[in-house]
């Protein structure tokens, strides 16, 4: 991009985000990893590269449409931007291809697994594909002709479709039809017979490709093209003070996937003069068009079979228990003697599942209260609060209901749990929800006794084996007292009358503390002092935050940055961001947790939190950062932060020239952070274990 089209020292979002994804796309031509880990990766980056499309470009497509610029946060012209997206989107599919067809597809084979085109079968297979359409697909592939304006079929959102040319023999008429390609109802890969002893995989898209000239007797099948409409995904509520939020947001999420097509994915084989007749059926334009290959949905590879066969995956090393919150009859006793800090996926999720169960079989038990805002579809903790709820205890639950795509399981959860007698609340008008509480009130010897669980993570018992998140439980009154109030706030509406400490929570102290903290460094370098920044986060977008990074780097503070994805900051930008340095780090596991740690004159601040330095984050939602008293504690997140700013196998560097490189090993020795924190967490459990056994020999 030109100075002229975009003003430094900023990099719009979007184009950040696409950086992002490349080094997910890195992943998957990455030749250390295992082959299934490299398809796993081109499954998440097309995965992401939907969602992308469905809401960030359509977005952008809406702003030129209503002819309007975005100034909220960074200036920039959707315009400008759609032509670097597409830029960028045409050569990172390109890479794709080759990955996929020039060295992963050869790689399978070494294990004996042939992905194999219809014109590659022998005549057994081709047997087998005919009977197994006819016996299994024949219901779902649902063949239409098309007719100019007068047949416009409705074309499900990212479902696979061929697009089909014929002919009528006799007269030579040009024809054109659509079938669709049934793998929502099916496997995407059929495993064939085989003489050769291996495995022979076809994609379910050829099988109809053989078959589909019995759906269209008369008519000579000149080809075949695949396509893929994806639409519009957000629900444009109007997020007012009045009215009933969930019954809109139940009611919008039926148009969802009936809204606007923000993409059409093409076979870039597909000659013009059926494309410009796609163009008019569906009333698309030439900015809606993305050409692909032959296949669409790779997110599809997640399900690719391993058939069993070592060498294809390098699966990460089980979880490390977290014994001292495994033992029920002292369960409450240990949060009371001192707080516990998790580190998932290292540490299992088990002690929040016994959280949970715990208060849940407690008489003594008399509150729950908790925030979801992103849970699983079958949630053993939602079961426990409804088994709480069932044995007399008080509980509520705070759900945020416009967490994207998450919507309707949330507004489904919140069905349930009334119907046995919880306390629901949902959605703030403007705003939304998005801490990650819990908070238990218990009777001891008469008097109330509260504990609290605060993470940087959802609720959520699936995504805890993959994101990367800490979790904190304490019985500490700093934190269970602010954490009553955040509550008072989400539930009530009652604005808190003292000022939080220990937390800094979105809508009242939390960009302002930031603020002040930062300020505090800047003071300190201007005077001569050491003073460092050192922040992990998702994103950073907020242009205040960024300009105040900015100062801070020309006050001499030194900052580094381990940001995963959106980084508007721009790194060593000459006489702006000269004493900034960013890393990324992509791999097995998602970073998700936010860490904020502030030098403070050698009193050091570490702050855990939920909240991204994003505008939505620091301003529009209720984010929680608290921050680590315990110093044994801090200093553990301290050493795992080390441990990543020292990655130089899955770190790749941020700088303004966009290049991604890996962090280069330079003659140390590998370090691969999320292997190098779980060692880390399983040394520090057994030297605890063998302490413990020592004091009780």
């Amino acid at each position: 991009m030109t100075k002229s089209e975009i003003k430094a020292p900023y990099l719009e979002r979007d184009l950040s985000w696409l950086d992002f994804n490349y080094r997910v796309l890195q992943e998957a031509r990455d030749p250390r990893n295992a082959l299934l880990d490299r398809l796993k990766f081109i499954s998440i980056f097309s995965s992401n590269r939907d969602e992308f499309f469905r809401v960030r470009v359509a977005h952008h497509r809406n702003m030129i449409r209503l002819g309007k610029k975005e100034k909220k946060v960074i200036d920039y012209d959707s315009k400008v931007i759609m032509r670097e997206i597409m830029k960028l989107v045409n050569i990172q599919q390109t890479e794709l291809n080759q990955i996929f067809i020039g060295d992963i597809t050869p790689a399978l084979k070494k294990f004996g697994i042939n992905i194999l085109r219809r014109l590659e079968l022998d005549n057994e297979q081709v047997e087998f594909i005919e009977a197994y359409f006819r016996d299994h697909m024949l219901p779902f592939v649902q063949p239409v002709l098309l007719v100019g304006n007068k047949i416009r079929p409705f074309l499900n959102n990212s479902a696979l479709y061929l697009a089909i040319d014929m002919r009528l023999p006799e007269t030579n008429e040009q024809q054109f039809s659509l079938v669709k390609i049934p793998s929502d109802h099916l496997p995407r890969f059929i495993e064939l017979p085989s003489s050769s002893g291996g495995h022979d995989l076809i994609f379910i898209d050829d099988i109809v490709r053989h078959s589909v000239s019995w759906l269209f007797p008369g008519y000579d099948i000149i080809d075949t093209y695949s396509i893929k409409l994806t639409r519009d995904a957000e629900l444009y509520i109007d997020d007012e003070y009045s009215g009933d939020l969930a019954e809109k947001i139940q009611q919008s999420l039926i148009k969802r996937n009936i809204g606007p097509a923000s993409r059409l994915v093409y076979d870039n084989a597909m000659p013009p003069y059926l494309l410009n007749y796609l163009m008019m059926v569906f009333e698309l334009q030439k900015v809606d068009l993305f050409p692909e290959g032959r296949y669409h949905n790779k997110s599809d590879f997640f399900k690719f079979p391993h058939f069993g066969i070592s060498g294809l995956q390098s699966p990460m090393p089980p979880p490390v228990a977290y014994k001292r919150l495994l033992v029920d009859e002292i369960f409450f006793d240990e949060l009371k003697r001192q707080d516990h800090l998790l580190y998932y996926p290292y540490n299992s999720y088990d002690p929040v599942l016994n959280f949970f169960e715990r208060a849940a079989k407690d008489p003594d038990v008399t509150h729950i209260k908790l925030i979801q805002y992103r849970v699983a579809k079958e949630s053993r903790i939602m079961d426990y609060l409804i088994e709480a709820a069932e044995n007399g205890t008080q509980v509520s639950v705070f759900i945020e209901i416009k967490a994207r795509f998450d919507e309707e399981a949330n507004l489904s959860w919140g069905e349930k749990l009334k119907s046995h007698g919880i306390q629901v609340s949902y959605s703030l008008p403007g705003i939304k929800v998005h801490s990650k509480l819990a908070l238990i009130r218990r009777l001891e010897n008469d008097k109330p006794q509260f504990y609290a669980y605060l993470s940087t993570g959802n609720f959520h018992e699936h995504t805890s084996k993959i994101y990367t998140d800490f979790g904190l439980f304490t019985a500490d009154t700093r934190y269970t007292s602010e954490i009553m109030r955040v509550f008072n706030f989400i539930e009530n509406g009652q604005k808190p009358s003292i000022p939080f400490s220990t937390l800094l929570v979105g809508q009242f102290n939390l960009r302002s503390g930031l603020i002040s903290l930062i300020h505090k460094e800047i003071n300190t370098a201007k005077a001569g002092g050491i003073a460092k920044i050192f922040l992990k986060l998702n994103s950073i977008q907020d242009k205040e935050m960024i300009d105040l990074l900015y100062e801070a780097s020309q006050a001499g503070v030194e900052i580094r940055m381990i940001v995963r994805g959106i980084c508007s900051l721009l790194p060593g930008v000459k006489g702006i961001s000269d004493n900034i340095k960013v890393i990324s780090i992509v791999d097995s596991y998602l970073e998700h947790a936010r860490v904020y740690n502030f030098y403070n004159e050698g009193r050091e601040l570490i702050y855990l939190s939920s909240a991204d330095w994003m505008e939505r984050n620091l301003s529009f939602r209720v984010e929680t950062a608290f921050e680590v008293l315990d110093p044994v504690l801090k200093d553990e997140v301290h050493k795992l932060m080390t441990i990543q700013w020292n990655d130089n196998t899955k770190a790749r560097i941020i700088h303004f020239k966009h290049t991604n490189e890996y962090v280069p090993i330079d003659g140390d020795f590998p370090n691969r952070s999320q292997i190098e924190s779980y060692y880390f967490i399983k040394r520090k459990e057994e030297i605890l274990l063998n302490v413990e056994n020592t004091m009780i020999n």
